[in-house]
Formats: C-alpha cells, sequence, structure tokens
C-alpha cells in the first residue's frame, strides 16, 4: 500500500519540519510514504466569505491536480468521523486487506477545504472537534499512521 499526504502550504517551522521527517523516517519500515505539497493561496485580512470560497477553490483545483481516478481520498476535516487510535489501525489495516492500495490523506490550508474536494472524498476524519494549524496537522497525522502501524504490527508503543 502507498500513502501520500497531500498537503496545503509548506512547512516553515524547523521544529515542524524536524518531526515530520522523523515520522517520515520511522514509516519507510512499514508502508511507501509520499508528502505532496501544493501552494496555498494568499488571504487578505478581513477576506470575505465570497473570498475565502474563491480560496478554498483555488487550492482544490491544485489539489485535484494530484488525485487520481483509483486513489482512495480521506479528507481531513472538522466534521469528520472521529475514532480512536485502535479503530484507526484497523482502518488502515482494512484499506491493504480491501486492495485499496493509494490512499491519499488530504490536509487543506488555514481555511479549510473547498466543497468540491470535500464531495470527492470517500471517507472524512476527524481527529479533534478543535481547529489545529494545517502544519500541526500535518504531524499529528504522521504520528497516529506511524502509531497505527505499530498496532498493526503488535509492536510496543507508548499509550
Amino acid at each position: 500500500m502507498k500513502i501520500t499526504i497531500l498537503c496545503v502550504g509548506k512547512i516553515k517551522e524547523r521544529f515542524m519540519r524536524d518531526a515530520i521527517s522523523e515520522y517520515q523516517k520511522r514509516l519507510t519500515r512499514y508502508v511507501k510514504l509520499d508528502i505532496v505539497e501544493v501552494p496555498d493561496e494568499k488571504t487578505p485580512d478581513h477576506a470575505s466569505e465570497k473570498e475565502e470560497v474563491q480560496i478554498r477553490q483555488r487550492e482544490g483545483e491544485k489539489i485535484f491536480r494530484h488525485i487520481k481516478n483509483d486513489d482512495y481520498v480521506i479528507a481531513l476535516a472538522i466534521d469528520g468521523k472521529q475514532c480512536d487510535s485502535v479503530s484507526f489501525a484497523e482502518k488502515i489495516e482494512q484499506y491493504g486487506i480491501t486492495g485499496k492500495s493509494n490512499v491519499v490523506y488530504v490536509i487543506g490550508g488555514s481555511l479549510g477545504l473547498s466543497e468540491t474536494v470535500l464531495n470527492r472524498a470517500d471517507e472524512k476524519i476527524s481527529f479533534s472537534k478543535m481547529t489545529f494549524p494545517h502544519q500541526l496537522m500535518r504531524v499529528i497525522l504522521m504520528e497516529q499512521i506511524y502509531r497505527a502501524y505499530r498496532i498493526i504490527k503488535k509492536e510496543p508503543y507508548h499509550k
């Protein structure tokens, strides 16, 4: 199975890049993992709802350039389904068993994901009802994928 993390924006902070790099290195023994970044759009201060929708749409168009028809797309969305780490691991294991060979997790920019991206998603998940910066969400997602593989392989990992 191949997992792609498709995200809007670059990681500017070194400590975040270091954490992402560490989890990317750890995950190489379990899965082929790619990270694809698409440029974010500038959001003016006090942007109107209409401007925000247009920004999400433009970012969505960039996201779609990296999604293939046979990809299983999972959007990270605040209104997505929540699960614990064990059920998250079970989902990842099921993707492999049921032949979902290309799984793409999509993390939107600071304004979230466009409706077209959310509608294309095969699944929507949420890690919390709280809002996290999209850069931090990438670290959290990678840690949970790593934790999932440790659970699947019945290897110890802190609880």
